[in-house]
């Protein structure tokens, strides 16, 4: 849910943020603060406790500001900043141009980090030396380690973490392959999270629970946001520039108004193992009938109903023109749920569309892709 927004950037929040802020209060109310600070009142260690929360996720709010606003310096769609249960992630909708507007988007929330532990340090010692509670000198120490550790840890040199955009930064400039440098980084990144997650085991084994348990969520966290990341780039270059007319089933099996329900489970359902199929009348688009509306009528009335009477009209049958760009058709797709459209102009039927094609298309493309790298090994 969207909370506010800083410099035109909508701040929102997903409700497993509400996990993880739960479990830092608890954990530094409960065990950090009294081992830190001895004989404070259970309520002090509560206020410190949410006190540092709240400043620990400002500074990663701030951290993922300081990408969007040099994402945007470059002309690169910020989609906002989201607080979720791992932390924060500003969403790039569109991809840096060139390596170098990567590295400087990518450091920008380390240095951010960076930048934010050495004033936490600076006010804590300024609390020292002006006498402050102790309780705050340890809430502003803590924030200034925990920043530090978030820089350290985000430069760590596995995708898609801000140090593995950095070296997909810098294997893209040394060879002018994002694609090629983003398989190499997510190896990283792939690496990275099973030794967490090995980390996370071993821990477990020693009776550390709550960090055991903390280094499997991140590992496996990080492990899918690499696979993920690549899968989203192979996409992004395979399917720039192209338009639904360049993957579409042209010239798709079609049925009349007049086919019985039957007539069409036998000849077209079964025999070509479709379960939607466009509705057309004298080359004029009316709609579809799908294996849902086919459900819905008892199977003893299939040889006494016609599409005419049950199919879904236009208004009710998902449709694109052939030259929405794929990379739209998939935003519908991952909105809507709709897996199947038809490819119209006016009322003539061009083509169908599915995300079984898109899918398709894509493992062509990596095979490809993979011929063509093993073939110019030496």
């Amino acid at each position: 849910m969207k909370l506010f927004s800083i410099a035109g950037f909508d701040i929102k929040l997903d409700p497993s943020w509400l996990i993880i802020a739960a479990i830092i209060t608890w954990s530094l109310g409960q065990n950090y603060f009294p081992h830190t600070l001895p004989g404070e009142s259970p309520g002090i260690y509560f206020i410190m406790a949410i006190v540092a929360m709240i400043l620990f996720f400002a500074s990663l709010l701030l951290h993922e500001l300081a990408h969007s606003v040099i994402a945007r310096r470059y002309g690169l769609k910020i989609g906002g900043i989201t607080l979720f249960l791992f932390g924060g992630v500003a969403e790039l909708e569109s991809e840096p141009r060139l390596a170098m507007e990567e590295f400087w988007v990518a450091v920008a929330g380390p240095v951010m980090s960076v930048a934010l532990a050495f004033g936490f340090w600076a006010l804590s010692l300024i609390a020292q030396l002006a006498d402050s509670p102790a309780a705050a000198v340890v809430v502003l120490s803590y924030l200034a380690t925990i920043n530090l550790i978030l820089a350290l840890f985000n430069l760590v040199p596995a995708f898609p973490l801000d140090g593995g955009r950095i070296l997909r930064a810098w294997l893209w400039h040394r060879s002018g392959d994002i694609q090629r440098a983003t398989g190499t980084a997510t190896k990283a990144g792939v690496a990275f999270a099973y030794v967490l997650m090995g980390l996370g085991l071993l821990a477990l084994f020693q009776g550390a629970v709550i960090s055991a348990i903390w280094q499997i969520m991140i590992g496996g966290f990080l492990l899918v946001a690499a696979r993920s990341a690549y899968q989203e780039q192979i996409t992004r270059v395979t399917f720039s520039d192209r338009t639904v007319s360049d993957l579409m089933r042209r010239e798709p099996i079609t049925v009349g108004p007049d086919l019985r329900l039957s007539d069409l489970v036998d000849q077209v359902v079964l025999r070509h193992g479709l379960s939607f199929v466009p509705v057309v009348e004298d080359d004029i688009l009316l709609g579809h009938i799908d294996r849902a509306i086919l459900l819905k009528i008892d199977r003893e009335h299939w040889s006494s109903t016609r599409v005419g009477d049950v199919f879904a009209g236009l208004d009710e049958t998902p449709t694109l023109p052939p030259d929405t760009p794929v990379e739209d058709l998939m935003k519908s797709i991952a909105k809507t749920g709709q897996r199947k459209f038809l490819v119209v102009e006016g009322h003539s039927l061009l083509g169908l569309i599915s995300l079984s094609d898109i899918v398709r298309h894509l493992e062509l493309s990596d095979l490809v892709v993979a011929r063509t790298r093993s073939s110019s090994l030496p």
